[in-house]
């Protein structure tokens, strides 16, 4: 399999930590070139504005809640800034309700909240894009609501030790994507999942493409790619392994198993590679599909043990 890297997984994003514990301001507005100590007293000087919040090398146990606007939240160093431990209203560590969100070459980790759902971040309202960014150690990497018209952008990215199963509450995902408008996953890595699915979403349109999903340390584990409600678009060019603890190993794509409400008629597989870690033949299907909607398989690299395609 082919191994994605990223620009943030610099050995040096372990060891800025020095400006973040010290007494400088860390977090520069560019536009108006003002500091200040807190990420969130930045979100608030931008407003219903628009604005770019630069972030000095460090580890910040602090969470931002952006409420409006349009925003970008970038590392001056990709890989050097780390959001470590600590969530806003219990629920992740960048809490979005602008306009527009953009955050590049940032580190979260270790969210968690009562609930189960700790993120990196938590998309409440409006568009998001995430670049360079890792999301690890936590309950999910992304998570949002339900808002029409919403399109979320992820690339160049990797979703490490996320998910989970337990507590008897609802499980958590890698990315967890709700009814929006469009889903773009491009050049990112998924692995070491801790429960639940890989990549999640209930929007109506998805491009999936040149992503790595390796199950090969996962744990309880499930699909890789759940378009839970349908979805038209393409899933193209990713590569996948199966490892051996899943709590549902029957398929790699889901097409509408929580029921059906989008068609799925547009959506176009082709051109990915799927198999198991070394050793291990199970009779595991590539796409299932919960619908009658004709979605189109084209040319796929799988195991000879997988199943092309089911209806369930």
């Amino acid at each position: 399999m082919r191994i994605l890297s990223t620009t943030l997984l610099l050995s040096a994003a372990i060891t800025a930590t020095a400006f973040a514990q010290g007494g400088g301001a860390p977090f520069s507005v560019a536009e108006t070139g003002r500091a200040y100590g807190r990420l969130g007293d930045a979100l608030a000087s931008i407003g219903d504005g628009q604005g770019t919040v630069v972030v000095a090398p460090g580890t910040y146990r602090q969470c931002a809640v952006q409420q409006g606007g349009d925003v970008t939240i970038r590392a001056a160093t990709p890989g050097t800034v780390i959001f470590d431990g600590v969530p806003c209203e219990g629920k992740g560590a960048f809490v979005l309700r602008g306009r527009s969100s953009t955050v590049d070459g940032i580190i979260f980790q270790n969210i968690r909240v009562p609930d189960g759902n700790g993120a990196g971040i938590r998309l409440e309202s409006g568009n998001l894009t995430v670049r360079n960014s890792l999301f690890r150690n936590s309950e999910e990497g992304i998570l949002t609501g339900d808002h029409d018209g919403g399109q979320v952008v992820i690339d160049k990215s990797t979703f490490r030790k996320l998910g989970r199963c337990d507590r008897d509450l609802d499980c958590a995902h890698g990315i967890y994507i709700g009814r929006l408008a469009s889903l773009s996953v491009t050049n990112s890595r998924f692995d070491q999942g801790d429960g639940g699915h890989y990549l999640k979403t209930r929007t109506a349109r998805v491009s999936i493409s040149g992503n790595s999903f390796d199950d090969s340390g996962g744990h309880l584990t499930n699909y890789m790619i759940d378009l839970s409600n349908g979805a038209t678009g393409t899933i193209t060019g990713n590569e996948m392994v199966q490892g051996k603890d899943k709590d549902n190993w029957s398929a790699f794509i889901t097409v509408a198993p929580e029921g059906r409400e989008h068609s799925s008629a547009g959506l176009v597989i082709e051109g990915n590679k799927a198999g198991f870690v070394p050793g291990l033949e199970r009779g595991s299907t590539f796409v299932a599909n919960f619908t009658d909607d004709a979605v189109r398989i084209g040319a796929n690299e799988l195991a000879p043990s997988m199943k092309v395609k089911d209806r369930r």
